[in-house]
């Protein structure tokens, strides 16, 4: 498969970005055992982007993948994150805890973060991807002069011909049945939900790059199902969660192990933005709010992971982002490069 020479990987298997849950051993494990590891930095800033590719370095020499965030700039509306705090205070009572009386926009956005390009141009890794959106026409001549290859998630066909257009090296069809942040160019229009497999095959029919399927996809006979299909390899998120690499919490682990893994939920409660997580204590309390009351993604998430921490002081893990796909009860625990090799076996 060419996408896999592009890549420099020998199997069609690529461990998800996941910010706050893959790291670098992780991402080094993955890679030396043949697939692509990969590290989201759309959590941190320029220096510990830097730091985190020069962690996997150490120990590996392999490809590695690094995603960043390319949302809008947040714009604050303090009525609304002031009624929104009003509205989690007795979360945050329960568990002996006051809110804080502001909140922050705690991630910056690659899109005026220049910071970071300098570090991606500087540090070369072999892939950058983008989600929520695409960079500038410059951010993405620069990646692209510099030897980097690029991908963007799309959930739908018009997102998929705007990376391509863009100049995507391919793209990532993300199924609504995929864990964790949905890639939704524009969070306030209506999502058209596309499965996995369905947005795969119309994004093989429709573009003239090579197609990543993700969303839903455990073991091996999913990602053969969805090579099928036509695309030219596998992105998998919630699979790796369970890994000895991952820094997913201990209360996120025993939910994932649990029957409580077959129920995820769409929320935009936990961070701003729409987002699968197996189902707890906040998504709870975000089915009955409407879309406007909550703040803008990601000041929301400042307020989750305020309260997420202050629960974990007092022994309660149900307010943790805990984002996982529809296939979660198929996760498997055991090391990362174990999980890979398993994979691979069951390709053949």
């Amino acid at each position: 498969m060419r996408l896999l020479e592009t890549l420099g990987i020998d199997l069609p298997i690529i461990q998800a970005p996941m910010a706050g849950v893959s790291t670098p051993a992780m991402a080094a494990a993955v890679s030396n055992a043949g697939a692509l590891g990969s590290i989201g930095v759309g959590a941190t800033n320029a220096d510990g982007a830097r730091k985190m590719i020069a962690a996997v370095r150490e120990r590996c020499k392999c490809p590695l993948h690094v995603n960043v965030f390319c949302h809008q700039p947040a714009e604050s509306d303090p009525a609304v994150e002031a009624a929104w705090l009003d509205y989690l205070r007795p979360e945050f009572e329960r568990v002996g805890a006051q809110p804080p009386t502001d909140l922050k926009e705690i991630y910056r956005s690659f899109l005026v973060d220049d910071a970071m390009l300098a570090a991606l141009l500087a540090d070369r890794p072999r892939v950058v991807s983008f989600h929520f959106g695409l960079p500038s026409t410059e951010r993405i001549r620069a990646l692209r002069e510099a030897g980097i290859v690029l991908l963007a998630s799309a959930t739908n066909p018009d997102e998929a011909r705007a990376g391509e257009k863009a100049g995507m090296h391919a793209i990532i069809a993300q199924g609504y049945e995929a864990g964790g942040h949905r890639g939704i160019f524009n969070p306030e229009v209506q999502d058209d939900c596309i499965g996995t497999f369905a947005l795969t095959r119309m994004l093989v029919r429709q573009l003239n790059v090579p197609v990543i399927a993700a969303g839903g996809i455990m073991d091996g006979a999913g990602i053969t199902a969805v090579l099928r299909l036509g695309a030219q390899a596998a992105q998998m998120g919630t699979a790796f969660v369970s890994c000895s690499e991952s820094d997913a919490d201990p209360g996120y682990r025993q939910v994932l192990a649990s029957d409580a893994a077959q129920h995820t939920i769409i929320t935009r409660a936990i961070s701003g933005r729409p987002a699968r997580c197996l189902s707890n204590r906040f998504t709870q309390l975000g089915m009955s709010v409407a879309p406007q009351k909550v703040p803008a993604y990601p000041i929301s998430y400042d307020a989750a992971k305020r309260l997420h921490n202050a629960a974990k002081t007092a022994g309660e893990w149900g307010y943790g982002a805990q984002w996982a796909g529809q296939g979660a009860p198929l996760a498997r625990a055991m090391p990362a490069a174990e999980l890979v090799a398993t994979l691979a076996r069951e390709l053949t």
